[in-house]
């Protein structure tokens, strides 16, 4: 499988998209910075995994801190209650571990 972290993100934002719904015109240019200044760092995370470089532990223990940094700058959106910005940085990053995992599998 190869890996390309554009499109990784893209399907993240579209999975926030799907958790905010009706208020994701508000939120969607904010949401799209602050996923696309991880990109560096979520590559470089990814590719370490992909590569074996880093265990599955040290992997799911740094996705929950990119995850816990998400959802506070999206607490920062006066529109996103608790609830919504915490269930989009979770549908996001769920995206990321989904595409890492079935890649480890092929």
């Amino acid at each position: 499988m190869n890996f390309d972290i554009n499109e990784v993100l893209a399907d993240m934002l579209n999975a926030m998209k799907g958790s905010i719904k009706d208020d994701w015109n508000v939120v969607k240019k904010s949401a799209n910075n602050f996923i696309q200044t991880k990109k560096e760092r979520l590559e470089l995370l990814a590719q370490m995994r992909l590569i074996g470089a880093i265990d599955n532990d040290f992997f799911e223990k740094r996705l929950a801190d990119e995850k816990e940094i998400l959802t506070a700058e999206l607490h920062s959106i006066a529109i996103v209650n608790k609830v919504l910005a915490q269930n989009a940085a979770n549908a996001a990053f769920k995206v990321l571990e989904n595409v890492i995992a079935t890649a480890l599998i092929i």
